[in-house]
């Protein structure tokens, strides 16, 4: 499948780590920020076998969708894994490691993105933070 702009990549990417069941997921647009990405999403496991799962759900779905990530880095330790799909780039933390690396706080200055339904009804059905610390 080529041709897919990065907002559907973003849903994309966003609806296999919630199928994984990815607690606390945000989506952030960072395109104005930095010319890294376009967009970011940050989402957690509960523990590094889930984080490993996340991660490994992300990319056979796209991978099937004949889109592949540039690199992929943490995923045999499962802490903090990071997918860079050149204009998405996804982080999938252990929930601790989440807290310390605090990437929502070092972004504070990009937009987050609402997620349309159903993607944010699912979203809302895996919270272990609270909001005013997402």
């Amino acid at each position: 499948m080529r041709g897919v702009d990065s907002w559907e990549k973003a849903l994309l990417l966003s609806r296999f780590a919630l199928e994984k069941k990815a607690y606390d997921l945000i989506l952030m647009e960072v395109r104005e920020v930095t010319s890294i990405a376009d967009y970011f999403i940050i989402c957690s496991g509960r523990s590094d076998r889930q984080v490993q799962s996340i991660a490994q759900g992300i990319e056979e779905n796209l991978s099937a969708m004949e889109i592949f990530p540039l690199s992929v880095e943490g995923a045999s330790r499962g802490q903090w894994v990071l997918m860079d799909f050149s204009d998405v780039i996804v982080h999938v933390f252990y929930q601790p490691v989440r807290e310390f690396y605090d990437l929502e706080g070092l972004w504070s200055h990009a937009p987050r993105v609402e997620l349309p339904e159903p993607y944010s009804a699912l979203a809302s059905q895996f919270r272990i933070r609270t909001e005013e610390r997402l």
